[in-house]
């Protein structure tokens, strides 16, 4: 072979190889990308469970299970407790609202009144409120301090008086939202969960065949519950026992605006030892005095702070006296 082609040949090989090289490199990353998995999305953070939700699931441990019934009130479903009336013929349902921080089985008024109903010829319905969000403290409107800004230095005109209108201008953006309306907010729809729940322990009641229905209310849960009689006014509930009944901090109206204005009759029990709660009676009953028909009657006990069962006892025999004045004296 001539010495021309000999030197020229490696040049030939060396040219037909590169672009097959070339284009070899260049198909790969498809495959690879396509190998790669597609990026996980983050995971969502589950809301944590409410406080009376957790409570409720720990009683549901503790209780017998043929007491535990789970009702359902729109996307909510929550614990009740049932106990039939141990007699042949019961009177009725009475329907425990427990107040904030309480639970279906607390220990003042509720536990008591929903054990001993039935004894007195009343089957019980204790049901779970879910946290009030009401009760939680409004937020405050963060104050804007209107601090000066230094004008630039090539303008003569400027001044700080521009700085100062946008600011204050701004601050009335941030609190053009009263913290009233939030707090009437708030309250609009915890009324709606809680009216939710009372609907369904009433059908619920309705479904045991209760002759009649009584709606009982406990600190902050007296106000629910009147509130709630006096919004729907059902036809099923025939009458209303409140106990220590207080106002949540920000709800309106106040009780004593709702309970005595109630059409059906209602029982409004307090300790007469604790000047607040006295004195909230007193407003109650004075509303009451005040319109020509009125169902609203009160009854005032005393406390007996050094033995929390001779307290329980009184107030289940006043309940049940007035559930069933015949049989008071027994």
């Amino acid at each position: 072979m001539p010495p021309v082609y000999r030197l020229a040949l490696p040049a030939l090989c060396l040219s037909l190889i590169l672009p097959c090289a070339f284009s070899v490199e260049a198909a790969d990353p498809a495959p690879a990308a396509a190998e790669q998995p597609a990026q996980e999305k983050p995971l969502e953070r589950q809301p944590l469970p409410e406080r009376s939700q957790e409570e409720a699931t720990a009683l549901e441990r503790k209780i017998p299970a043929q007491e535990q019934q789970q009702l359902q009130a729109g996307s909510d479903t929550f614990l009740a407790l049932w106990k039939p009336a141990n007699t042949a013929e019961p009177k009725g349902a009475v329907i425990i609202v427990p107040g904030a921080g309480e639970t279906v089985d607390w220990p003042q008024a509720i536990g008591p009144l929903r054990r001993q109903l039935p004894d007195a010829q009343w089957s019980s319905l204790s049901i779970t409120l879910p946290d009030v969000q009401s009760d939680a403290m409004a937020p405050r409107v963060a104050e804007i301090p209107l601090t000066p800004i230094t004008p630039d230095v090539g303008n003569k005109d400027a001044t700080t008086a521009a700085p100062i209108e946008q600011a204050a201008g701004g601050e009335a953006e941030v609190a053009d939202k009263p913290v009233a309306e939030t707090a009437e907010e708030r309250s609009k729809a915890d009324a709606e969960r809680i009216f939710s729940r009372i609907d369904a322990a009433i059908a619920f009641a309705e479904q045991q065949s209760a002759r009649s229905i009584v709606v009982l209310g406990h600190g902050t849960g007296a106000y629910w519950a009147a509130r709630y009689l006096s919004e729907k006014q059902p036809s099923q509930v025939e009458r209303f026992v409140m106990v220590a009944a207080q106002t949540p901090g920000q709800a309106k109206p106040e009780l004593d605006e709702l309970a005595p204005m109630l059409k059906l009759p209602t029982a409004d029990i307090f300790y007469m030892d604790k000047p607040l709660d006295r004195n909230a009676a007193l407003a109650r009953l004075q509303t009451s005095k005040r319109l020509k028909t009125s169902a609203f009657s009160q009854v005032s006990l005393k406390a007996l702070p050094g033995d929390s069962k001779a307290q329980q006892e009184q107030l289940v025999r006043r309940v049940r006296g007035w559930l069933n004045p015949q049989n008071a004296a027994n």
